[in-house]
């Protein structure tokens, strides 16, 4: 099997601080990676919130990630915060690509990656349980930044 290879785009439309709790380590020290998925989770709420929708309200439709991907690059420890940064890549009629990159400081106050991501968000209907258009006004909005 082909190992993963995330391409990020050069820009990122958004970034946010997360900091690492004690229950985010796992039992090798470091944090877990099923961390890594709820980090990238609190990034995307976060990114959400910053353009005004939630993921149950992304323009009066739901969103549903049905596909993720994540490269992991170093670890990262109880007591560092963990820099993410969101951005949009492709558009469908229905979905969108959400990258992620997350970074955290260095002892030199360098900047560097600690995981890279992807996530495939579907808008869908929670009421009707089906898929539906992504609202324009989403598009423009979640493009705009």
């Amino acid at each position: 099997m082909a190992r993963i290879k995330i391409d990020l785009p050069a820009k990122f439309s958004f970034s946010t601080n997360i900091p690492i709790r004690i229950t985010d380590i796992n039992f090798g020290g470091h944090v877990g990676n099923d961390t890594i998925l709820s980090i990238i989770h609190e990034a995307r709420a976060k990114f959400f919130t910053h353009c005004g929708y939630t993921e149950l309200d992304f323009g009066g439709v739901g969103t549903i990630m049905s596909d993720v991907a994540i490269e992991y690059k170093n670890q990262i420890y109880y007591g560092d915060e963990v820099f993410a940064s969101v951005t949009v890549g492709e558009i469908t009629k229905v979905a969108f690509d959400l990258f992620y990159k997350l970074e955290k400081r260095s002892v030199d106050n360098k900047r560097y990656t600690v995981a890279l991501a992807k996530t495939w968000m579907v808008c869908y209907d929670y009421d009707q349980k089906k898929v539906v258009v992504i609202p324009e006004a989403a598009i423009k909005k979640i493009t705009s930044l």
